[in-house]
């Protein structure tokens, strides 16, 4: 099967090998400053209803959620989930992610538009995502087999897979910016001091390179694509 090609591997394993190490980091650092408890002794879930409050945001919702690492904005129900040793601790890593989730209610709040245009493809890249590979390989086959329109067939699933890289390459400034968010106003509003505030840094940070692996990731996959589908077209 063309997936299993030396060409598959030569794109996709320098991106496996980026986002494993980008994985090792965010866990790497989320456990070391998990351990590392702030002078101000606030939970995550304090500091994110603080800052929510500060900004006017007292409608938005904090809860607590189940699973490692779960924490997210939802903008449609207008809630901050956070994960119970996020929710609970007072620790570096905590306040950290507690507040760049907090970041992201501030952006919507304030109409970012990048945040408002990942939201908006949102359905198209959950479409995409399963369904571009499977109408890329109905159609790469059937060009194989001498079909006239598995070009056009294999060229659609590559735009609708086109979705995903899009998809990750607008994520990368609203995960920057909440970031950015985050680290100023948890210095500014007195939640950690600024030796701890490079402890926040480095987890956001980590955090963001594994955004940056799944953009490398899509696009790697992406360009795989596209060169068997200009063979394709080379061949008719």
């Amino acid at each position: 099967m063309f997936f299993f090609s030396p060409l598959y591997l030569i794109l996709s394993l320098p991106a496996l090998l980026f986002g494993l190490w980008a994985q090792w980091r965010v866990k790497s650092a989320v456990d070391k400053y998990s351990r590392v408890f702030t002078g101000r002794g606030a939970t995550g879930a304090n500091v994110a209803r603080s800052l929510l409050n500060a900004y006017g945001l007292s409608q938005v919702k904090v809860e607590r959620t189940d699973g490692f690492l779960g924490d997210h904005y939802d903008p449609l129900s207008r809630t901050l989930r956070l994960s119970a040793g996020v929710h609970d601790t007072p620790s570096v890593a905590a306040v950290g992610i507690a507040a760049h989730e907090a970041g992201h209610a501030l952006q919507h709040a304030e109409g970012y538009w990048p945040l408002q245009a990942r939201s908006a493809i949102v359905p198209v890249v959950q479409f995409g995502s399963w369904l571009g590979p499977l109408v890329f390989m109905g159609g790469y086959f059937l060009a194989v087999a001498g079909s006239g329109f598995g070009y056009d067939v294999a060229l659609l699933g590559v735009l609708l897979f086109g979705a995903v890289a899009v998809f990750s390459l607008i994520t990368l400034p609203v995960e920057f910016d909440a970031s950015r968010r985050a680290k100023e106003i948890l210095v500014q509003g007195g939640f950690i001091t600024s030796d701890e505030g490079g402890g926040v840094a480095k987890v956001l940070d980590a955090a963001a390179l594994t955004y940056v692996a799944a953009l490398v990731s899509a696009i790697s996959t992406l360009l795989y694509y596209a060169l068997l589908l200009s063979g394709l077209r080379r061949s008719e």
